[in-house]
């Protein structure tokens, strides 16, 4: 079969196997998300929080149910999946009707939550624009899965153009593809959040680094600046990372590069030079817009989400926090050691595209800047850290090109095309 093939293989058995499980991957901040879409489609308020409630709390059914028919002790009761629902739905309806009467109808998200965390994820349209379209042709259950197995699918796609830009092999591409699927990138992508979305398009500017090292820089710098700013609409603070993380990255390259007698490269400079707009552009924009300021989420993370009053002194705070989170993070890591050993084994294959791995290594470091910017330990699935997954589910397929007997050519016989990317 041809490449192509392959990849849509690839990604159609990766769709069918996520029928396993429609609903139930929810968190709180999904109701968020997909309220917003519900209201941009014309929904009041209490038609989209209905909508919102009877998927949300069908997921919160149908996992009660799975729990219940495999406990050893509760497996031959009834089925609860109708009494959590209905408590579910009561409880979620209950609460937004007491915050509507009490006043608290601005924005497009339904009052699932108070208005200082809602006011966070207002200027979040990018995701809630992204599932519009599915919602209101599939409602709401199969629209979210589907907005879901899209997004998800097309970062696998995204790794393959990523590797053979850089003239992987098609059986390690694909293998990049597949690990993309199966390692916690592919299983948080999936989840009706802004991360599936933010991967999706922080692969786009890698492809485009990709691209512009490969002489293409004019294509390539157009799909950075372009995920860029989408990103400023998904969520901010990942343009504000990925813009500033680029940009030292092209500083580092065109730095390196000068050092050794040789021009930066047509396409170094110009992605170096859209990552410092994304940095200003965002740093304004936050501004001039009224965005939550960062003492604002801050205040989130140390207050439970405003459940308790405001820190008197969040920084100091939260730099204690901060030390006493990466701390216990590292403690914990060699009892479960996959995530290092494969940031180890990326790290070690993008040394195989060297300019190229400078900018992977960037794009990934968003993963730490993310954590770091919320040192919650108790955030499930360590998804707030994801796009380090990045650099192992690029990079290794990168390290096992020696095993498949393709070895990176000397930079005297690289074609033009690649030369940048290997010196």
């Amino acid at each position: 079969m041809r490449p192509r093939t392959w990849v849509l293989v690839l990604a159609a058995v990766f769709a069918v196997l996520q029928l396993a499980d429609v609903t139930g991957r929810d968190t709180p901040d999904s109701k968020n998300y997909v309220s917003y879409a519900l209201t941009l489609g014309g929904a009041t308020k209490r038609e989209a929080a209905a909508e919102t409630a009877d998927w949300a709390c069908a997921g919160d059914a149908s996992k009660a149910r799975r729990a219940q028919s495999v406990d050893v002790l509760r497996f031959h009761a009834p089925n609860p999946a109708g009494r959590v629902f209905a408590e579910c739905r009561s409880s979620e309806l209950r609460r937004v009707e007491r915050r509507l009467a009490a006043g608290q109808t601005d924005g497009h998200i339904v009052p699932f939550v108070g208005p200082r965390l809602r006011a966070i994820f207002e200027v979040r349209p990018g995701y809630p624009v992204f599932l519009l379209p599915f919602v209101t042709v599939f409602g709401v259950t199969w629209g979210v899965w589907l907005a879901s197995v899209l997004v998800a699918g097309a970062g696998g796609v995204l790794v393959f153009l990523v590797l053979r830009t850089v003239s992987v092999a098609v059986p390690l591409a694909l293998t990049g593809q597949a690990l993309y699927y199966v390692l916690p990138v592919g299983t948080t992508a999936m989840r009706p959040m802004a991360e599936g979305l933010m991967l999706a398009l922080t692969l786009v500017a890698v492809w485009g680094c990709a691209l512009a090292l490969t002489r293409r820089a004019r294509a390539g710098t157009a799909l950075v600046a372009g995920a860029l700013l989408i990103l400023f609409t998904v969520k901010h603070s990942q343009a504000l990372f990925l813009g500033g993380c680029l940009a030292v990255a092209g500083a580092v390259v065109g730095l390196w590069r000068r050092r050794h007698g040789r021009a930066p490269g047509r396409g170094v400079v110009p992605i170096a030079a859209a990552g410092c707009a994304a940095v200003v552009g965002t740093l304004l924009l936050v501004r001039l817009l009224h965005y939550p300021s960062e003492s604002e989420s801050m205040q989130d993370l140390l207050t439970n989400h405003y459940t308790r009053p405001d820190r008197v002194h969040p920084w100091q705070e939260f730099l204690h926090l901060e030390g006493n989170f990466w701390v216990e993070w590292l403690r914990r890591q060699p009892m479960a050691p996959l995530f290092l050993s494969a940031l180890a084994a990326g790290a070690w294959g993008a040394r195989r595209r060297p300019a190229f791995g400078v900018f992977l290594l960037a794009a990934a470091g968003t993963g730490i800047l993310t954590q770091a910017g919320h040192p919650d330990i108790n955030i499930w699935g360590d998804r707030l850290i994801v796009l380090a997954w990045l650099l192992p589910v690029v990079g290794v397929p990168l390290l096992l090109e020696p095993l498949v007997h393709r070895t990176v050519p000397m930079p005297a016989q690289a074609s033009p095309r690649t030369a940048d990317v290997t010196r």
